[in-house]
């Protein structure tokens, strides 16, 4: 019986002081977001130019290249000014236009650059032989 007492007594000791302490703090329903549990974002801008390999472009690409120029109205012969593998920063393969959503991945491709009768074309290239232009 005193056991029982002395273990109410213990009982009745705990929930009063449980009772008094301050608990957990409510958050605040004013809208206020707490700062710890925030999302933190780096942007990182996009490099100018990716770096890539010197290469010969191949047989489909300079086809691309010819073939564009022509349906642009582009008379002589294009040479070739440079052409490189490259890792594209995400689907607008450098040449980004207003307005345009592109996807947010790394794609390989190639930039391809060529000269007619002294005006220059710079052309990007994603997985595909699709060219386009990309102009300033």
């Amino acid at each position: 019986m005193r056991r029982t007492r002395m273990a109410l007594g213990a009982l009745v000791l705990a929930l009063g002081l449980t009772a008094c302490s301050q608990g957990a703090q409510m958050s605040d329903p004013s809208g206020t977001p707490d700062p710890v549990n925030r999302p933190t974002y780096i942007t990182v801008p996009p490099a100018a130019e990716p770096s890539g390999q010197p290469i010969q472009p191949p047989a489909a690409y300079w086809d691309a290249v010819v073939a564009d120029l022509a349906e642009r109205g582009v008379d002589g012969t294009p040479e070739l000014v440079s052409a490189e593998a490259v890792t594209w920063g995400d689907g607008s393969l450098g040449c980004p236009e207003p307005g345009v959503a592109y996807t947010q991945a790394l794609e390989e491709g190639m930039r391809v650059v060529v000269e007619v009768d002294g005006v220059t074309y710079d052309y990007r290239f994603g997985s595909q032989p699709v060219p386009r232009l990309c102009e300033d």
